[in-house]
């Protein structure tokens, strides 16, 4: 089965697919619930040019204020986003080093991306840039690595192997997309934590659990930054520029 630019292999419409909506529409609501209101300024990373669910930029299709919406993708198909999702803005840009300036949004929100951005150095890459263009928050999710179901193959249980195997068995299962680091790393809990550590997160920072069938399927990782003086002018003419 192809793998299409959601890094996923499950069809429109299956189970799996329906599934990983119902658990994007629990961290949508989670993202909600750190207080994002109607003026609040979003830089959504990681963005996708698939259409194969109706939950692919779930952020994009459900928030209300589209307006306040950057949507960064490092797909040229992405900008489609601006016409069906009518005020969101779209930059092509690397998650590793965002075009923009210190504190440019308020908040930095990212799906199901992390696992996608190569090593852990470039993973802790990614975070820390999250980090530098938030000024009030961020909000990553992963899948987490020990839930016994993989969710862009489908496969159970051989994840949990070590990597080099894990690839191995990948390769021999006519998986090789999946096989490559930069296609597919995934995290733990553990390892989210250290990760932030290591990335600058010494603001209150927590790492949350989604459920599924009573199991931590997806990890979240949530910084609440503190607030910092800043000059107003200073402040405003720095909001969503390019550095």
């Amino acid at each position: 089965m192809p793998v299409n630019a959601q890094y996923n292999i499950a069809a429109a419409g299956s189970a799996a697919a329906r599934i990983a909506g119902y658990q994007r529409g629990k961290m949508y609501r989670a993202f909600l619930a750190l207080g994002i209101t109607a003026s609040d300024t979003i830089l959504d990373v990681g963005v996708t040019s698939d259409r194969s669910y109706d939950h692919s930029n779930y952020l994009e299709a459900w928030y209300s204020h589209k307006s306040n919406i950057t949507a960064v993708g490092i797909d040229e198909g992405a900008a489609f986003l601006r016409e069906t999702y009518p005020g969101v803005q779209y930059v092509k840009g690397d998650g590793r080093s965002l075009p923009f300036a210190d504190d440019s949004f308020d908040y930095v929100h990212s799906s199901a991306v992390l696992e996608h951005v190569g090593n852990s150095f470039q993973q802790m890459a990614f975070i820390a840039e999250a980090r530098r263009v938030a000024r009030r928050g961020v909000f990553l999710t992963t899948p987490n690595r020990w839930y016994p179901i993989e969710f862009h193959t489908i496969l159970p249980i051989v994840h949990w192997l070590p990597r080099k195997i894990f690839r191995r068995i990948l390769v021999m299962t006519g998986k090789e997309f999946f096989a490559s680091e930069q296609n597919l790393n995934l995290l733990s809990a553990r390892q989210l934590r250290r990760m932030a550590k290591y990335s600058g997160f010494s603001d209150d920072y927590r790492v949350h659990g989604v459920r599924l069938a009573g199991l931590v399927s997806n990890v979240l990782l949530i910084l609440e930054k503190k607030p910092t003086v800043r000059n107003a002018a200073v402040g405003e003419s720095n909001s969503r520029l390019p550095k």
